[in-house]
Formats: structure tokens, C-alpha cells, sequence
């Protein structure tokens, strides 16, 4: 499909601009895009578990970014933000392809988002292209299909890039009910992709070695389904698959140690051609670690100390790793300067030399590299209106300087934290700064209007925790609602759980549909630790109120069934259960991971 007469007459224009530089040799640019990898998982980065060598060596020769983060806490809406250096939420594009489907669980229906990066944007490939780049993609694509191809986006040559988000398999062949991954056919069986493509992207090194080129290797790894090699597996210490809330899980090592020789395979290939000193070498990742069950062998990992992980707007699903080499150009050190997914756009536009082109939402840091010169204060925003499937709710974030509000478009609900000082953003500040709360949340707004960000739409079919066949109710603490400071949903597995209920005027409510009324024994699942026991609970269904006395139970993740009572729900229809505690004498309240209505009425039997 050929390029809009407007795109090419822009692009004809930025050449003829570029001329200038045409006796200066352009460095070459090899951007590795690793994919679900966290902000923690690199030696480099602080993990003691998972083997990084070749990267940490990588890091300590270039600028390593100690806070960067990605466009979104997904994929898709990252990766058009490599591409075209702005903000999913103008793109349209907020979430993966083709997205999470509406439940009636869900409160909120959302956009009618983009299934696919627009042609008329000017893509990083179209834009190292239109300046003489020889251009290619190894790896996920993941931002269209047919007619929206990487070729179709500025790439001369694409390897496995396609409208699949995780690959059809990772050893070959790469196939799966009658689909190849493109350019994998000939594979011989038993290839691990993740070799593979590092074999490829050393081919397209090897062949356009006398030129200016873009490299462009999104891998496909650390992605579900997690399968690793073997023999790299067997390396780790067995796993029963129990989380403990510690970067533990071999397979996910295995896969993070394919990735890491394939960075070192592809390095040593430019050391071996004489290419380092003019090659510019980016690798990061597309959103923060599977630290929730999404699959077989998982959670993938944990990314202490930031909290949660991929589909959350905290830190542990936005912080990803950054590291740039330029070796004679990029002086090596830590940067601690906050840089987004979308500053990479500008940034390897302004070091390969190449002139203006129309308003990206991304700034570029090159002379943060390579002269020191400080990046104007900003803030950075985010815009996630998704449920994702590891338990994120819609919501927008923006981080100021050293602050950090997040902000829930169900409920209206906001979370302040300091990240000097909390970077678990743990202690939620909006209470105690309610000005600066409202100030932040002013200019999320704001820039929400400016970006012409999409909003969600109430479901009119909204049924929350809809009463079972069996009659049973069951409330998760991943359905309730917090309200307070303090009191929050813990997702992670080993913990899954209403949690830091530390604050006694903190409380939790759910609502429930019920099509079966009638008598209901109340059961709740809770913990608590050595010191804590005591409180006294109320658990409200209107005016009917049933109490607790909170036992000691070994731990607040030792959790035991709790007999509450009974009450009766003599109607169909909605209805809400408040948890308020009416004293605390010691540390917490305790953890509450679920409560359970079991029919005992003759009502229900029908």
C-alpha cells in the first residue's frame, strides 16, 4: 500500500533537510524490546536469582536508566509508543490487540479502541528509512494484521511479526493449525525461537554491514506460554510452583538467560565487524513482569520492591529496564532522570542526526547522554480505561517530580505516593495532601482532554458477583471496593487478599446480585498475625449485622474459615455487604480473602 501523498511530500521535505549530514556516517541503531520482562529481573537491575551476564556487561559499558517506565502497563499501547513516539491515549490504542472482552462484572464498558498502529503515523522504521536506513523487524509485531503488516510500516524485511501477541510456539516448528510465523518456515525442529531469532537479526547485521541500519528485535520472550530449554532449566533450583513472593520460578529463568545470550550474541556480532563504535544499542522492555497466575508456570516473577505488576498502573507494572550503549559516544553510568517508552522516538531521531518532523508526544534525552545536560522537569502520564487480565482496573496515573497519583475511573477513587520515600507506594498520601491531590488530579484531567483520551462508558448490564446455579455467593477480594487510605486488594498469589488494613476507619464493601433469596450462613476466610488478633468486625447486609472477633491464626496469609452467622436476603435483586472495623487493639485488623453466603433456607432450593 502506498505511503499518503502528505506523509511522502513530509517525508521528502525531512531528506532534503537531512542533506547536510550526508557525508557524516549515521550511526546505526539496534533497538531489543524484551517483552513482560520487570523492572527487577536484570543482575543489573538488583535480581540475584536470574542470570544476566551479557546484559549487566551491556549496562556497565552504557547508560543504565534506573526509572524508566513504559507507555502502558501492557503491550500493544508500548510498542506504538516505540513506534511512533506517543501516547497510546491519542493513538487510540490503550490496550492489547485485541483486547480483554466486556464481563457484566465490570462496571465500566470499554473504548472502541484502534486493532491496529494507523499507517498515516510516521513509524521510527519509515522515519530511519526515508533517511537511507536499511530497516528490519526480528520478532513480535503485535500492532495489526493484514494491511497492517511491518512492511507496511517502514520495515524492508520482517521475521516472525504478525497480529499474534505470544508466538504460535517456542520451538519449532513455528506453527500451529495451519499458520507459520512469518519468515520461520524452513526452522529445523526443535529450534528455540528466542535462538533463532538472534540468528536472524545476526544475518541482517552481517548483510547490511557497509550501511546505515535499523535492527528492530522485539522478542517474543519472557511471554506466556513460559517454555524454556531444558538444559538452561535444569541450571535453577526446582520449583514446586507455590509463590512466595520471590523471584524463584526456573522456567522463567531459563527464558531470561536465552534472552540475555541472544543480547550477547548480537553484540559480539557487531564487536566482530568493527560496528560498536557506531552502532547505538537500546534494550528495554514492554511492561512491567507477570507477577500474577496468568498460565502454566506462573507467576513469572516478582518485582520487589515495586508493587504488583503487568495490567497494574503501580510502579511494579510500569517500571521496565533501559539500558543505551554507544560506546565513545554515551558515557557508561546509572541515569536516575524519569524517561517513558515514547522518549526513545525523539531520542534516536536526535543521535542519528536527523532533522524535525511533525509533533511526537515523547522527548528526546540524547543530550542527557551524551553532553549531561539535564531534561526539563515534566511530568510523565498514563491512561489504562482496561480491565486487564491480571486484575487492573481502569485508571490514569501521572508522576511530578518525586509524586505519583493514580486515579480509578469506577469509583472516583485516588492514591497519592511519594516515590522517594515509598517507591512500593505503600502509604497512600491523599488524605493527608489533599491540595496537592486535587492539583495532580487537575492536570491528569487535563491532559487527558489534550490527548483526546477515549473514556468508558457505564455497562447497562452490570451484574457484580451474581449468585451461583447452586445458589452460593461468593465475594473475592478481588471484587471489593476499598475505601479509606490504607486498605487495598493484594493480588499477588501468594497473598490474594484484602491487606494493610491498618488504619481502623478503613473499610471494604461488595455488591451482589442475587436470583435466589432466602437464608444465607455467612462465611469469611481470614488471617491474622501474632499480636493483631482481637479486633472486632462488623459484616453488614443492610441492617443486619453480623460480628467478628478476630482470632490470632498463625500469620495474616495463615487464613482460616470463620462461621459469621446467618442472615436473610428475602428479595432478588442487588445487595451490599459493608466490612468495618469496629475496634482494633493491635497492629491490623487482619486480612479478609474472601466471604462466602451459603444457602440454607428453603427459599433457595427451588
Amino acid at each position: 500500500m502506498p505511503l499518503p501523498r502528505c506523509l511522502l511530500f513530509v517525508l521528502a521535505l525531512w531528506c532534503a533537510a537531512c542533506a547536510g549530514h550526508a557525508a557524516e556516517v549515521r550511526p546505526n541503531v539496534v533497538l531489543i524490546v524484551a517483552d513482560d520482562l520487570g523492572g527487577t529481573d536484570l543482575g543489573c537491575y538488583g535480581s540475584r536469582f536470574y542470570r544476566t551476564p551479557n546484559l549487566d556487561k551491556l549496562a556497565a559499558a552504557g547508560r543504565r536508566f534506573s526509572q524508566s517506565y513504559a507507555a502502558c502497563p501492557v503491550c500493544s499501547p508500548t510498542r506504538a509508543a516505540l513506534m511512533t513516539g506517543k501516547h497510546p491515549a491519542r493513538l487510540h490504542l490503550t490496550d492489547w490487540l485485541p483486547g480483554r472482552r466486556d464481563f457484566p462484572a465490570q462496571r465500566l464498558l470499554r473504548p472502541a479502541f484502534r486493532q491496529e498502529l494507523p499507517l498515516e503515523e510516521v513509524t521510527l522504521a519509515e522515519a530511519l528509512k526515508a533517511a537511507g536506513y536499511a530497516t528490519a523487524i526480528v520478532g513480535k509485531w503485535h500492532l495489526g494484521g493484514a494491511g497492517f503488516e511491518p512492511t507496511r510500516q517502514g520495515f524492508d524485511l520482517n521475521i516472525a511479526g504478525d497480529a499474534n501477541g505470544s508466538p504460535l510456539s517456542y520451538f519449532a516448528p513455528f506453527a500451529r493449525q495451519g499458520r507459520t510465523m512469518p519468515g520461520l518456515a524452513d526452522a529445523p525442529a526443535g529450534q528455540y525461537l528466542t535462538d533463532r531469532l538472534t540468528t536472524e537479526a545476526e544475518r541482517f547485521i552481517e548483510t547490511h554491514r557497509s550501511e546505515p541500519f535499523f535492527l528492530y528485535v522485539p522478542h517474543f520472550a519472557v511471554h506466556t506460554p513460559l517454555t524454556a530449554k531444558p538444559d538452561l532449566e535444569a541450571k535453577y533450583p526446582k520449583w514446586d510452583g507455590t509463590p512466595h513472593g520471590r523471584q524463584e520460578n526456573p522456567t522463567y529463568a531459563a527464558m531470561v538467560e536465552s534472552l540475555d545470550e541472544s543480547v550477547g550474541r548480537i553484540v559480539a556480532k557487531l564487536d566482530a565487524l568493527d560496528l560498536a563504535r557506531r552502532t547505538i544499542v537500546i534494550f528495554t522492555s514492554d511492561n512491567g513482569g507477570l507477577a500474577t497466575r496468568e498460565g502454566p508456570h506462573t507467576p513469572a516473577t516478582i518485582n520487589v520492591p515495586f508493587r504488583e505488576g503487568k495490567g497494574w498502573l503501580y510502579e511494579g507494572g510500569l517500571r521496565v529496564p533501559l539500558i543505551l550503549s554507544w560506546p565513545g559516544r554515551v558515557a557508561h553510568g546509572v541515569e536516575n532522570t524519569p524517561v517513558s517508552s515514547a522518549d526513545l522516538w525523539p531520542t534516536v531521531q536526535a543521535l542519528c542526526g536527523l532533522a524535525d518532523i511533525p509533533r511526537v508526544d515523547g522527548v528526546s534525552f540524547a543530550s542527557l547522554v551524551t553532553d549531561g545536560k539535564a531534561l526539563a522537569a515534566r511530568p510523565l502520564f498514563w491512561h489504562y480505561p482496561h480491565y486487564s487480565n491480571q486484575g487492573g482496573r481502569p485508571g490514569g496515573a501521572i508522576r511530578d517530580g518525586d509524586w505519583k497519583l493514580i486515579e480509578f475511573y469506577e469509583t472516583g477513587r485516588r492514591e497519592l505516593f511519594n516515590l522517594a520515600k515509598d517507591p512500593g507506594e505503600n502509604a497512600n498520601l491523599a488524605a493527608q495532601e489533599p491540595a496537592l491531590t486535587e492539583s495532580l488530579a487537575g492536570r491528569l484531567d487535563a491532559w487527558r482532554r489534550d490527548v483526546g483520551a477515549q473514556t468508558n462508558a457505564p455497562n447497562p448490564d452490570y451484574s457484580p458477583n451474581r449468585q451461583a446455579p447452586t445458589g452460593n455467593v461468593i465475594l473475592p477480594a478481588s471484587t471489593a471496593d476499598v475505601h479509606g487510605v490504607m486498605l487495598r486488594f493484594e493480588p499477588l498469589p501468594h497473598k490474594n487478599t484484602l491487606g494493610y488494613w491498618v488504619n481502623p476507619t478503613d473499610w471494604a464493601s461488595w455488591e451482589f446480585d442475587l436470583d435466589r433469596p432466602g437464608e444465607f450462613t455467612v462465611e469469611a476466610i481470614v488471617g491474622c498475625g501474632k499480636g493483631s488478633g482481637g479486633s472486632v468486625v462488623e459484616f453488614r447486609f443492610g441492617d443486619q449485622v453480623l460480628k467478628l472477633n478476630v482470632p490470632e491464626t498463625g500469620g495474616f496469609q495463615a487464613f482460616r474459615l470463620q462461621d459469621l452467622g446467618r442472615v436473610s436476603l428475602s428479595r432478588a435483586g442487588r445487595f451490599r455487604l459493608e466490612v468495618r472495623a469496629i475496634s482494633k487493639p493491635g497492629p491490623a485488623v487482619m486480612d479478609l480473602q474472601e466471604v462466602r453466603l451459603n444457602p440454607s433456607g428453603p427459599a433457595n432450593a427451588r
